[in-house]
């Protein structure tokens, strides 16, 4: 005969011994021990106040920054503002226009809406860039009429407005500047599907909150009517230095603007266009198409676009303009573009990179650099 004790113990068919009190008790303890488990808290130790999950709040927030960006905005609003981008731009811009997948004869779920934003180049005749710009979905669905803004150098915003009217020709579609628009980068310290949620959360706060199309490491993009404040919309956010912006795309090797993309000198596919989800080879032609598919179907690129170090900070008014990189015998490896501190950008020769370089600089003096290869690049290449 089973002491009570042993009785109480039991997990096996003896348990229905126990007193309705002591099952009542043992089924409480086991609930609030799941409970504890599905909530993330440790059963054996007393929270303290103010943690969240069994951690300190303070330690498993993630910092969120909001960089003012020097980038302006442009709408393109008519029946056929899609259509005119779509002979000017690398991307396919239909995407902006219809909702994804294909009609299917069975009962399906409805397709995804389009993706709110798409980053492209506009190339000149000869395939070379002329200008970098990241467009934006405003119209919800395909029945409103297309409504897009178009971010670009604000150095060039002139220059882009008189090339689209320049194509534009008889085309339904209307070209103004947004003067009433803020644009900024929110970049989190570290990814989080928290953050990502909390930011499509506040979408309605804004005009746009999105992914930024390039690549994952550049966080999101952010627009605001001017004067809004992005703390505001972004929750647990801090306003940061558009020099830690900058900073942030060299290290990750992402070009943005003039600098690093110089009018009418850069080609899309050294600059890494497809690595950043900007360009279709397989939409319909526009211009500057002949010699990037051709590039693109031969399969050589010789020079790429990557992130280097400097060895020691060198200030950006002591690097001439397209600085040649050398290598140790002194031969040339590539062009140094645009950077900050010890970080950059420079167009190389891949044959080159893992070797000793280094960039010349006025006075005949020189400073080592070294190239490396971003992790964001597809693993086919990262080589």
């Amino acid at each position: 005969m089973r002491s009570q004790a042993q009785l109480f113990a039991s997990d096996g068919p003896l348990c229905f011994a126990l007193s309705p009190a002591a099952m009542l008790v043992r089924a409480s303890a086991a609930l609030r021990r799941a409970l504890s488990r599905r909530l993330g808290f440790d059963p054996g130790k007393r929270r303290l106040s103010g943690e969240v999950g069994g951690q300190a709040a303070t330690g498993t927030a993630v910092a969120t920054k909001c960089f003012p960006l020097k980038r302006t905005l442009l709408r393109l609003r008519g029946p056929e503002a899609a259509t005119f981008l779509q002979g000017l731009l690398t991307n396919d811009v239909t995407l902006l226009t219809t909702p994804g997948g294909g009609a299917s004869a069975a009962p399906a779920p409805p397709p995804p809406p389009p993706p709110r934003a798409l980053y492209a180049h506009a190339l000149n005749v000869q395939g070379r860039c002329l200008y970098d710009v990241i467009l934006y979905r405003i119209h919800e669905n395909t029945q409103e009429e297309p409504h897009l803004l178009l971010e670009c150098d604000a150095t060039v915003q002139n220059s882009l407005q008189k090339h689209l009217k320049l194509h534009k020709i008889r085309r339904k579609v209307d070209i103004t500047p947004c003067l009433d628009l803020c644009l900024w980068a929110v970049i989190p310290e570290e990814s989080s599907e928290e953050v990502s949620h909390k930011l499509q959360q506040c979408a309605n706060k804004a005009v746009v909150v999105t992914p930024d199309p390039r690549v994952d490491v550049m966080g999101w993009r952010l627009i605001t009517s001017r004067g809004a404040d992005p703390l505001e919309i972004v929750p647990g956010g801090h306003i940061g230095k558009v020099e830690d912006y900058h900073r942030h795309r060299y290290k990750q090797g992402i070009p943005e603007g003039i600098k690093d993309l110089p009018c009418g000198v850069a080609l899309p596919l050294e600059s890494n266009l497809a690595y950043m989800n900007g360009i279709s080879f397989t939409k319909g032609c526009y211009i500057g198409q002949e010699l990037t598919a051709r590039t693109h179907h031969m399969g050589v690129i010789r020079k790429r676009l990557l992130p280097v170090r400097l060895s020691s900070p060198v200030p950006s008014e002591s690097i001439p303009d397209g600085a040649e990189v050398l290598s140790e015998s002194g031969k040339s490896a590539g062009k140094y573009r645009a950077g900050g501190d010890e970080f950059g950008i420079a167009l190389l020769r891949l044959a080159n990179i893992h070797e000793p370089l280094h960039l010349k600089l006025s006075g005949n003096s020189r400073v080592s650099l070294t190239a490396s290869i971003p992790k964001w690049w597809p693993k086919s290449v990262n080589k």
